[in-house]
């Protein structure tokens, strides 16, 4: 319970205390021809007594009940203050908590579209990486099959070289005498030759040795295709010629053989063709040359092969690097992501934390409001019946009491002298407690206070005299019943007080 309303509670209540003292022990006189703002009844001391402390309880529970209100209203105030610093504190934290999503998503979509990015050209890289790698991998194979076929070449050129060096050193092959007039038929003189002639190359020429097998006596001289032997040999009568031919006419494969013969029949010229067979010799040569050529082909295309290869080596290991650097990036753009991931989860997480109090405290602060609404029409409800109370005080106080003529001067002067002892009585009652409640509330706290609004009673006026213009005088009507309104008194401030003191003591509890 806050400090203003224990003071309001207490110089309240301490203010209604003398206000039933003042007003129950004060003896109020009037004129009959005074004019008052309250309507001015007459009637008999018994009925206004009762008025009176009917007034007066009103008034005592309508001071109560403002006591009351005043202090729910207070502490509704005060909830009801609370509640909004607590529902602005929420809003400010769910805008601040909303304004940091915003943010992480956009962190978010940034990273994640990074990350898609990085993905992309990883994919890319990693396939022109193996593309790349396809290839290095058939030129690599074409590098290994063109050595293979450079050393399958190089072999069969070096066995046809062999060859062709065994052939030219001295090949024997078959050779047969066709008569020139008809080759189909073998010439006259084919059975004095050698079916066999011996070919070795001599430089870019090729020397043809014929062995003469018989009838060596009868040659005179014999030429091949017009040119004479460049060496002869004789032995009886066999021998051997030998002849030098270009590699055209070998390539040919025949040569004309003329003969100058001295015979017993007497001096005669034949010619025949020499039918040479040199078929084997020029396979041979064809062989070489073909070897030769598959040789430079084969070499040329491992050339070829090596150069390609290594271009697409290069290329391969480019594509190589150029993955292994997207994917670096990509997996730098992944744990990226996934933290910025994290952060909008954890930023959604605060937000709707944050919106949850929010609500919860607009929830609070509405039912805050609303008591304090309520507070608020229940204290001006108080404060409207205190009000109601007082002024049904104040006009019972101003009723007229009629007694009879005959005991009235009596009855005045001794009910004047009563009075004025209990109202003093009264007043100094009240002014005691005023002060002590009043030092009460200022020791306990320094802070303004606004008492609770109590009607204050009527001002007590001394009996006065007055010639009314009829000159009938118009004596003074003492109040009575003053031994009923003492215990009415005591009645109120034990009501009052037995009213307060729970209340003050369920306050400060």
């Amino acid at each position: 319970m806050t400090s203003h309303v224990k003071n309001t509670l207490v110089t309240t209540a301490a203010i209604a205390s003398a206000l039933a003292a003042t007003t129950l022990f004060n003896t109020t006189t009037v004129k009959a021809d005074t004019t008052s703002s309250a309507p001015v009844t007459t009637t008999t001391s018994a009925t206004k007594d009762t008025a009176i402390a009917s007034a007066q309880a009103k008034v005592n529970s309508a001071s109560a009940a403002v006591v009351s209100a005043q202090a729910a209203y207070g502490s509704a105030s005060t909830a009801a203050s609370d509640a909004a610093a607590k529902t602005a504190a929420a809003s400010a934290s769910a805008a601040a908590t909303s304004s940091a999503v915003a943010n992480a998503q956009a962190a978010a979509d940034s990273a994640a579209t990074a990350k898609s990015t990085a993905d992309a050209n990883l994919a890319k890289a990693q396939s022109t990486a193996a593309e790349t790698s396809r290839a290095q991998s058939m030129t690599s194979a074409a590098v290994v099959s063109a050595q293979s076929a450079v050393a399958s070449a190089s072999t069969k050129a070096s066995d046809a070289d062999s060859a062709v060096a065994s052939a030219e050193a001295g090949q024997t092959v078959t050779a047969n005498l066709m008569r020139s007039d008809d080759p189909t038929k073998q010439s006259g003189a084919a059975g004095f030759f050698a079916k066999q002639v011996t070919i070795k190359q001599d430089g870019s020429d090729y020397l043809i040795t014929l062995t003469l097998s018989s009838g060596n006596g009868f040659i005179k001289s014999m030429t091949l295709n017009g040119e004479q032997p460049t060496t002869t040999t004789a032995n009886g009568d066999t021998g051997t010629y030998t002849y030098k031919v270009s590699a055209a006419v070998l390539a040919k494969g025949s040569a004309t053989l003329a003969f100058a013969l001295q015979t017993p029949m007497g001096a005669m010229n034949q010619t025949a063709l020499l039918d040479i067979d040199t078929t084997i010799f020029n396979g041979l040569l064809a062989d070489k040359s073909d070897a030769d050529a598959a040789l430079t082909s084969a070499q040329a295309a491992l050339s070829t092969a090596k150069t390609k290869a290594a271009k697409v080596a290069q290329v391969a290991s480019s594509a190589a690097s150029a993955a292994t650097a997207a994917a670096t990036v990509a997996s730098d753009a992944a744990v990226v992501a996934t933290s910025a991931a994290t952060n909008l989860t954890s930023a959604q997480a605060a937000n709707s934390t944050a919106q949850a109090a929010l609500t919860s405290a607009q929830v609070a602060q509405a039912a805050a409001d609303a008591v304090l609404a309520t507070a608020k029409a229940n204290l001006d409800s108080a404060n409207a019946a205190l009000t109601s109370a007082q002024a049904e005080l104040k006009s019972a106080q101003n009723i007229v009491v009629v007694t009879p003529a005959s005991s009235a001067a009596s009855s005045a002067s001794s009910t004047a002298s009563s009075a004025g002892s209990a109202a003093s009585s009264a007043t100094n009652s009240a002014a005691s407690t005023a002060t002590a409640t009043s030092n009460v509330a200022s020791s306990a706290s320094t802070t303004t206070v606004t008492s609770a609004v109590v009607a204050t009673p009527a001002t007590t006026k001394k009996a006065t005299s007055s010639t009314p213009a009829s000159s009938t005088t118009a004596k003074t009507l003492p109040q009575t019943g003053n031994e009923n309104q003492s215990a009415l008194v005591a009645l109120g401030l034990a009501i009052l007080t037995l009213g307060i003191y729970p209340m003050m003591k369920r306050k400060h509890a």
